[in-house]
């Protein structure tokens, strides 16, 4: 067991002699090291501060450094939406009110595509399948009818969605960018706006899609007709305060081609999923089939001789 004089603290012979030859020299204690060891730790951690400060004051100013249009943390931005904003613009998609402009009341300067993706992927989902179940139940009474799946509607129906909801935002915006440079009074909106405009007013086709499964013709031209007024109203309110300062031949061109076009979707989706198939029973043959009485249950076939 150690002594208590062992566990005492002693001088280093090396330490005395240093003392012994010059007088003036400084020795480093224990207890000096740990206070510059805590000035150096609180001196990182002032720095750690001020950086996080730094950020800070730069994402409020908006001088933060843009991600790369090449990452995948540039097109992150537009998908980050929640539900309630979703569910808002498509709100306001269904009840486009004068007065209450769809950009400015519902996007407020946060277009996001995650609303417009995924529309135009149900609507496509929603025609294709409609116009199965459509077929399918039109020809349920026909004997020579073999029902086959058409999977080809869901590519046409996507195509024909997904290039309507780009390509036509894309002239929308291209024309305004160019009629603003020939008239400082026309205004014009973001790409990504013009894109979340028409995405989110083409909502409205697809319970419309669904309800062209009831076999009343009358009754799905008539939801069609309401569908294409919801749908076009929302465009209407939505552009035409950038296009009134704009002179009156241009305003109404521009304002009807674009519900032109709308319609024309619409149309071109009514006529392409749900026309009527052609019989595959002759009329004549259906009649004949009908008046011709069934034989007897004792009638015996007569032999040859």
């Amino acid at each position: 067991m150690a002594t208590s004089d062992e566990l005492k603290f002693h001088e280093f012979d090396e330490a005395a002699d240093l003392l012994a030859v010059n007088p003036d020299a400084t020795t480093t204690s224990i207890s000096e090291r740990q206070s510059h060891v805590a000035v150096d730790v609180s001196t990182g951690y002032e720095e750690g501060e001020l950086g996080e400060e730094t950020d800070k004051t730069e994402l409020l100013s908006g001088q933060k450094k843009q991600p790369s249009f090449w990452t995948f943390e540039y097109y992150q931005t537009f998908f980050d939406v929640d539900t309630y904003q979703v569910l808002d613009r498509i709100k306001g998609s269904l009840l486009p009110l004068p007065g209450k402009n769809f950009v400015r009341h519902h996007l407020r300067n946060d277009p996001d595509l995650y609303g417009p993706f995924w529309i135009c992927a149900t609507l496509a989902f929603t025609l294709a399948v409609s116009s199965n179940v459509s077929h399918a139940l039109e020809k349920r009474g026909d004997p020579a009818f073999h029902y086959s799946p058409q999977f080809h509607k869901v590519t046409v129906a996507g195509v024909v969605i997904y290039c309507y909801a780009w390509l036509v935002p894309l002239a929308l915006w291209g024309y305004l960018q160019w009629r603003k440079g020939l008239s400082l009074h026309v205004g014009s909106y973001s790409f990504l706006e013009t894109v979340c405009v028409y995405g989110y007013s083409l909502f409205v086709y697809i319970p419309t899609s669904i309800l062209w499964l009831i076999p009343a013709v009358w009754l799905q031209w008539v939801l069609l007709a309401c569908a294409a007024a919801l749908s076009g109203s929302v465009l209407v309110l939505a552009f035409w305060p950038l296009l009134r300062a704009d002179s009156k031949p241009a305003t109404l061109a521009t304002l009807a081609a674009m519900v032109s076009l709308h319609v024309l979707l619409a149309l071109g989706c009514k006529l392409y999923f749900f026309r009527t198939l052609p019989s595959t029973v002759s009329p004549l043959q259906t009649l004949v089939t009908a008046q011709q009485p069934p034989p007897p249950a004792n009638a015996s076939v007569p032999l040859r001789q």
